[in-house]
This record gives C-alpha cells, structure tokens and sequence, in this order.
C-alpha cells in the first residue's frame, strides 16, 4: 500500500472540505471547479454535507493534518452552528443556507419551493457525524448529548405486526414533510443499503426494537418483481417471519442493494465493523459486491475503468450509476459509462490494490484529479469528460476511506461500544446470510 500517496490525496481532499465549508461553519454541498481562482461553494446544504464535514475534520486531526487546537475550533464552530438550524421531533430538515443557516424554502437555482422534509438516512449522517465528534473532543460532549436527546429514530418507524407486515413492516419511513406531518408512501425496506446506518443507530439508542433488523429485506422473496429470482430459504427470527434470500452475479453470491451502487453496500461499514464482527456474512457478501463492480467496468462493460456510484453528471447535473445487476430494483442504477472515485475508495478495505490502480489511472489518463481538491466527482470513460464539480458527500466518503486505510479504527471508534457493542453486535453476529 503506498501510504504517501493516500496522505497526499487525503490532505487534498481535506482542503476541499475546508474550501466547502463556510465561515458559518457549514459544509456546503458541492463546488464548481471549473473557474479561475478559489471556488464559491454552492448556497445549499443538508443534513448529511454537515456530517461530512465533521467526521473529515476529526479524520484530519487523526492523522495529523491539522492540530488539536484546531479540530477543537472547528468542531465548536460546526457544533453551533447545527445547534441554531431548525429542527422539527427533534431531527434536522433537509435543506439549509450554509452561509447563514436559514432553512432553504425555495431552490437556490430554480427558485422552485422546497417543502422542509424530515430524511431519515440524511439525519443518521449528521447524527454520525456528531457522535464521531463527540468521541474525539471529550469537551463537546455535554452538548452534543443534549443535542441529540430529543433525536428518537421511533418517530420514523412503523411497527412491526406479524398478522400484517404489509402495512405494518417494522421498518423506518423515508422521511416526513412536516408541513403537513406526511410521511412518504416508501419505507426503506432493502437490508444493504445506506439507510441501515440510521437503523443500526435506533437500535444501539433503544429507540428502535432489535427484531427492526430482521424486518430489512435481503432480497424480496420469490415470486416478486425484483432484478432477478433469489435463491434461498425463509428463516424465522423470533417474532419476524423472514426471507434469507440472495442473488447471484457472475458466479458469486451476494446481498444485493436497492439500485446497485457501492456506496449503498460500504458507506455504512466505514464506520460500523461489520466485516469484523460479521465476516463471514457481511465480510463475504462487501467483497463479492466489489469483485461484481470491479468485473462489471473491466470484463462485462469492457471500460477499462470500474466503480460506480451516484454522483454529479460530467456534463452537470447529478444522476445514479451502478451495476443494475446488483441491485433489486428493475430498473436499477446502470453504469453508463460514468466512473465515479469515491467508489474506488471504498473497495479499498477488499481490493486494495486494484482500487489503487484504478484510481491512479484515472488521475493520469483522464486528468480526473486536482492537487489542491482531490478527484473530481466523475470521469465518462467513453468521452473522456471530466466533472467539473466536488461534492461534500463524496469528499466526506474519501476522506473516511483514507482514515480507516491509514488510522484502522480512527472514525469507528464510537460505533464500537456502548449500545452498539451491546445491541448491534449481537445482531451482526448473529446473521447468517444464504451465501
């Protein structure tokens, strides 16, 4: 592993987090790096870009890109900053102006109305992103409890009754608009999917019952519409009657996600061990999906070039990439062409070397990487075209991936004891996927 390469892209990335961030201590949601001079970050953030910034300033305070003093001053400023947004139940809207933390009722670009929503897996990255900071500046603690006493993930799920898992699937909704108290018509049904951070996050708080990770679909059981007919068996697990099901992709079996993307599949495990205290069922199914993306870019779509995930669109605008075969969905995320980097930081834990290949040559046949704000948010591999954009989330996910490569253990620290050593552990060790 070259480790001085990873310092150097981590510290690059890191400055665009600081470029992102604004003097009101918010990270904005993306910036355009197309101009000359220093870029504006955009008028916009949300629940999760916060959570990024967090989680990547105590990562560089971790690895010795900025001092103690300063992970202080900038956690401090962040942390006052959320404390003053708006919040509804005690969890954060959607939208907000990062330059003076007013709550966005209309797009900064359209003009459009924004409606204030309640997103449940944006408030489980914030809530990460606190969390994290609170274990790394005992001072904060106090105040971040107090934040987050109020943040019951209750409010977002519908109870479990076996008699009618239909209307009553012991899963957590997408989210509220709390102008009307409506939720949205989904749950977030599909186990291996980013969402589960919130729910790993209900259960280690008591908030959300144990059996709600057993209520998570592996795959939909057979007979249903979904991208392909699963193998396996229906298993019970105390009240909740389940399908332990799988799929299979080039000869390998897997849990598929929702639409077939990486960070669906490794952005929670970032920050939550699963591949240690579960290797042999999320250890296994992480790696077999990396192998599935990596094969998919190389041998399947013959790009030369692999890993695919939502991201900002090379010619502007933001769109969903994946490899449809690994998600459930039927008319899942396509690869498209458009290779995405932050997806190649996250196989780093199972194909590291080849994940550090792939990277260096799209920084050198596509020029896709800036030295002073890390890669760009997306190459098309079949134009060449490079995006122009960074955007907070993606930045943030790099930025972890290169902490847990260089510090093992830095940003999992917090999501290693208390209630998820002593309620979700249990649970992960306990899970026996089908593969």
């Amino acid at each position: 592993m070259d480790t001085d390469l990873m310092r150097t892209w981590f510290r690059d990335t890191y400055r665009s987090i600081e470029t992102l961030t604004t003097e009101h201590s918010l990270t904005a949601d993306a910036m355009d790096l197309s101009g000359s001079g220093r870029p504006t970050p955009v008028r916009q953030t949300s629940p999760t870009n916060i959570g990024c910034g967090l989680w990547s300033t105590v990562a560089a305070a971790g690895l010795g890109v900025i001092d103690r003093a300063t992970l202080h001053r900038r956690l401090s400023g962040t942390l006052a900053a959320v404390e003053r947004l708006e919040r509804q139940h005690g969890f954060w809207l959607n939208w907000y102006d990062p330059y003076d933390g007013s709550t966005l009722t209309s797009s900064p670009d359209s003009g459009e109305e924004v409606r204030p929503f309640l997103s449940t897996v944006d408030n489980a990255w914030l809530i990460a992103g606190l969390r994290i900071a609170a274990d790394a500046d005992p001072a904060l603690r106090p105040r971040i409890a107090r934040l987050l006493a109020g943040a019951d993930w209750s409010y977002f799920h519908t109870p479990y009754d076996p008699a009618d898992p239909v209307n009553h699937p012991g899963q957590l909704r997408g989210g509220f608009w709390t102008d009307t108290g409506e939720p949205t018509p989904h749950h977030y049904g599909s186990l291996n999917t980013e969402p589960r951070m919130a729910s790993y996050l209900g259960i280690a708080d008591g908030s959300l019952p144990a059996e709600h990770y057993w209520c998570l679909l592996r795959t939909d059981p057979p007979g249903q519409v979904q991208e392909q007919e699963p193998d396996g068996e229906h298993r019970t697990v105390g009240r909740v009657r389940m399908f332990n099901g799988h799929y299979t992709y080039r000869g390998r079996a897997l849990v598929p996600t929702w639409g077939g993307s990486m960070f669906e599949a490794l952005m929670v495990p970032l920050f939550v061990p699963e591949r240690t205290w579960s290797p042999q069922a999320w250890g296994a199914t992480h790696g077999r999906y990396v192998l599935g993306q990596l094969e998919h870019g190389l041998y399947e779509a013959e790009y030369g070039y692999w890993g695919f995930s939502p991201a900002n669109v090379p010619d502007g605008g933001y769109d969903v990439y994946g490899v449809a075969a690994l998600g459930m969905q039927t008319d899942g995320y396509d690869s498209k062409g458009v290779v995405t980097p932050h997806a190649s930081f996250l196989a780093l834990p199972y194909e590291p070397r080849a994940a550090l290949d792939n990277l260096t040559a799209l920084a050198r046949d596509f020029g896709a990487y800036d030295d002073g704000y890390g890669f760009r948010d997306s190459v098309d591999v079949t134009t060449g075209r490079v995006s122009d954009f960074v955007l907070a989330l993606d930045q943030g996910m790099i930025a972890a991936a290169l902490a847990e490569q260089l510090h093992p253990g830095l940003l999992q620290r917090t999501f290693s004891t208390g209630g998820f050593a002593s309620r979700v552990r249990p649970l992960l060790a306990q899970e026996r996927f089908s593969i």
